[in-house]
């Protein structure tokens, strides 16, 4: 089988590296500076040093990237999903399964990702990957678990194979928008525990928030007519547990940042030099659950932080008084 992998980002490679090298796979990206040290050193630094095995290509050409696969992996941020999807379909066949590790909600039209592309590439296979695994965990295969959401046998069966080693455990459900949901948000609520980190709280606080964010998430999950117990999955509970207790989340020391207060152009020199979908699906979830008419008073305490300059301090005033 050919695997086709969009983006070379650290998860992307991360999960390159984990699917079985019986597999060929080849991934796509637009900088010719990581191709060349594809082919001159077998690497893509300066993402990651790791070797780049005999079975993993690399290119930029799109064509060349889908031709002859039979699986497509989407890994670009979620703001660029729309686009590459839009480049994709001259090379795309409806028939073959993509499988979403992108975390996030479009900002424009607040569209799930997987919406986004049964829309312009009329997929009929689409399925979601979420879960605690950090990239460097992966790559150092470590023991590690994902959800693999999709109403598609084919696509289950096709991902399950691709993914399965001895060190990474998958539990599949039928729930994609309540796993993109809990993918997505879970970023957002590391913002905020970052925010507490920064603020000189530890580890107990940081749980306070947590739990509260447990409750918010499931009653959200239900208001979208998603299942609420896919917050007790490996997407869910165990990706929120990891990314909002971790300083190797991008979106963690975003808070951070927040939560000591750093200068407006500090903030701004980070968002620019890092990608963190956390504050991209802050922007979206804002306006989905005000188009949405639900309440989720957390996540307009977080924007007011992170986009509205408001002081910290307001979430941990937040926490201590909500009903």
């Amino acid at each position: 089988m050919k695997i086709s992998i969009i983006g070379t980002g650290i998860y992307s490679i991360a999960l390159a590296l984990n699917i079985n090298s019986q597999y060929k796979i080849t991934m796509w990206t637009e900088n010719q500076e990581l191709v060349n040290n594809y082919l001159e050193n077998h690497n893509l630094e300066p993402i990651t040093n790791a070797k780049i095995p005999n079975n993993i290509k690399v290119t930029n050409d799109l064509k060349k990237a889908l031709k002859d696969t039979e699986l497509i992996i989407i890994g670009t941020s979620a703001k660029y999903v729309r686009e590459v999807c839009l480049n994709l379909k001259a090379y795309y066949n409806p028939l073959i399964p993509i499988c979403i590790a992108s975390k996030g909600i479009e900002n424009s039209t607040y569209s799930f990702l997987s919406d986004i592309i049964k829309t312009v590439l009329k997929a009929k296979h689409i399925a979601v990957i979420s879960g605690p695994t950090f990239a460097i965990d992966l790559i150092n295969k470590e023991p590690c678990s994902l959800s693999i959401s999709s109403t598609s046998k084919k696509a289950l069966k096709y991902i399950s194979n691709a993914l399965k080693s001895p060190n990474l455990k998958i539990r599949p459900n039928k729930d994609l928008h309540g796993t993109e949901i809990c993918g997505s948000i879970k970023n957002v609520i590391a913002i905020a525990s970052g925010i507490l980190d920064g603020l000189g709280y530890n580890e107990s606080t940081r749980a306070f928030l947590i739990t509260e964010s447990l409750h918010d998430i499931k009653e959200l999950l239900g208001k979208l007519d998603c299942n609420p117990k896919t917050i007790l999955s490996y997407a869910g509970i165990g990706d929120l547990i990891l990314t909002a207790n971790s300083p190797k989340s991008r979106n963690y020391s975003f808070g951070v940042l927040l939560g000591k207060k750093a200068s407006i152009d500090q903030i701004n020199n980070y968002l620019t030099k890092n990608t963190t979908e956390g504050y991209y699906t802050l922007l979206s979830l804002k306006a989905l659950i005000k188009n949405k008419k639900i309440k989720i008073p957390i996540i307009n305490i977080i924007y007011d932080i992170a986009v509205n300059n408001k002081e910290p301090e307001i979430l941990v005033n937040f926490l201590i008084n909500k009903q």
